[in-house]
Order: C-alpha cells, then structure tokens, then sequence
C-alpha cells in the first residue's frame, strides 16, 4: 500500500498529478467490491440455483427441496448481513442501494411462484405477497422527491414472518409441522397486508405535507422577489407609485406650457391685427 504512493511521489511534477487520478479511480472502482455488495450479488447469483434445486425431480424430491432449503436459508443470512455491514462500515453504494432490494424481491418472488406451480402454496397468497412487495417499491419511487419511507418494525417483522413460513413450505413437511406452517403463512399474510396498508398511509402523509412545503416555499420567494423589487425602487429615490406620479404631473405641466405658449402666440397675432388696422385708418 504504501510502495505506490512512494514511486508516484518520485516523478516528475506531472506524474504524481495523473498518479492521484488514477489513484482515485482504483479506489471507486474498488469500493464497489466490498463485502456488502458480495453478499448482495451472492444472493443474486443464488436465485437461479435455488429454483433449478427446488423444482429438480419435479419438484417432490425431499433431499432436493432440503438443498434448496439450505441455499434459500443463505440467501437469508445474506440479506441480513450485508444491510448491517453497509451501514456500520460505511459501505453504502449506488449499486448497493438498487442491487439489494431487487435481491430481495427476486429470491422471494422466486419462491413463491415455485410453490405455487408446484401446487403446495395457493396462487392467492403468491398474488397478495408479490403484489405489496411490488406495489410498496413504486409508492417508495412516487413519494421520493418528497421524502423516503423508513421501514417499520412492522415491516420487519412481516419479513422475518414471509421468510420463516416460505422456508417451511420449501421443506417436504408432514404432520403437525405442515399445519403449524400454515399457521406461519397466515400470520405472514397479515402481515402483510397491515404493513402495506401503513405504508400507503405514510406515503400519502409525507406527500401531503411535502407538497404544502413547496407551496410555502414558493410563497415565500414570490414574497421576498417583491420586497426586493420595492427595495430596489426605493434605492432609486422613487416607489413605483411616486414614478407614475411624477410621469403624468411632466405630462400635465408639458400640456400648461404649450396651452400658455399658444395663448402668448394669440395675445402676438392681436395686437398685430390692431396695429394694422390703426395705420390704415391713417
């Protein structure tokens, strides 16, 4: 690490320059390989895997659906670990940001939809599932110049409760185990609807007092554009009321000048006319 600094440092005066550019290029081209992003793409890579496992000998195959079980169990981990790692270690990205909740969403819609098709889960709940977890990214897109929605405990808990209870259907389970899943998918459907419906109500909320803050905003500029029109005029000596005034009294004293003119030129003209008539009466 610090032998290339050093051997930059030796060059010419240009070199360390393109040297730091470089250099700092490597850095954000690195950051991007950090191990939160890894684990992100980890799970990535195992949505494809987990499906061809789940559906592997039609579908029935215990020791299959168990492997599945294991790699969809990671993609759980992974999902934990790499939000905790991002944010302790300062490891947030771009790439981060949009890579982890399409993991998310991919793993689960994954599993879901294989269990429906393979009959063990009703299309339904599928449906309700995907359609909140889909439903709630666009309400995040539509409220985001206004604000982001923090995730809930509630939210939380409709995860872990989602995740529990797919994991149990993923497993081939008999007796008293296939029924309490049902019980684990049921709360988690609740879950679900409740969370979704509480996100809908602060979407709305913060859009609401996100526009009324653009309305004051805009209120407050046109009021402080037009204090400081009046302060311009009055650095100029006049208001805008004074400068109409002055304009029209320029008007009506022009107008008293050219009307006394034209008399002048009358009383002229009159006197003119009598001093003629006198001489020719002479």
């Amino acid at each position: 690490m610090t032998g290339a600094p050093a051997s930059a440092a030796g060059g010419t005066g240009a070199t360390p320059v393109r040297g730091g550019k470089l250099g700092a290029a490597a850095v954000n081209q690195a950051s991007l390989w950090n191990i939160a992003n890894l684990l992100t793409m980890a799970r990535l890579v195992l949505v494809p895997g987990f499906v061809v496992l789940l559906l592997h000998d039609g579908g029935y195959d215990p020791a299959w659906r168990s492997i599945a079980w294991a790699a969809f169990a990671v993609a759980m981990i992974t999902d934990v670990f790499d939000g905790h790692l991002a944010r302790k270690y300062d490891l947030v990205t771009d790439f981060g940001k949009i890579a982890d909740p399409i993991a998310d969403k991919a793993i689960m819609g994954a599993a879901l939809i294989c269990l429906s098709y393979l009959g063990d889960l009703p299309w339904w709940v599928t449906g309700v599932i995907l359609f909140r977890e889909l439903g709630i990214t666009v309400l995040r897109f539509w409220v985001i110049r206004h604000g982001v929605i923090p995730a809930s405990r509630g939210g939380k808990m409709k995860t872990l409760a989602q995740g529990t209870a797919v994991g149990m259907y993923v497993l081939a389970l008999t007796g008293p185990l296939a029924t309490m899943r049902f019980w684990v998918m049921a709360v988690a459907v609740v879950l679900t609807v409740v969370t979704g419906l509480d996100y809908v109500r602060q979407a709305v909320v913060l859009r609401r007092q996100g526009r009324a803050e653009e309305k004051t905003a805009a209120a407050q500029e046109a009021a402080e554009n037009a204090e400081a029109a009046l302060e311009s005029a009055k650095g100029e000596g006049q208001t805008p009321f004074s400068r109409r005034t002055g304009t029209a009294g320029a008007v009506s004293e022009g107008l008293s000048g050219a009307e006394q003119a034209s008399g002048r030129r009358g009383a002229a003209e009159q006197a003119s006319g009598n001093r003629g008539a006198a001489e020719a009466e002479r």
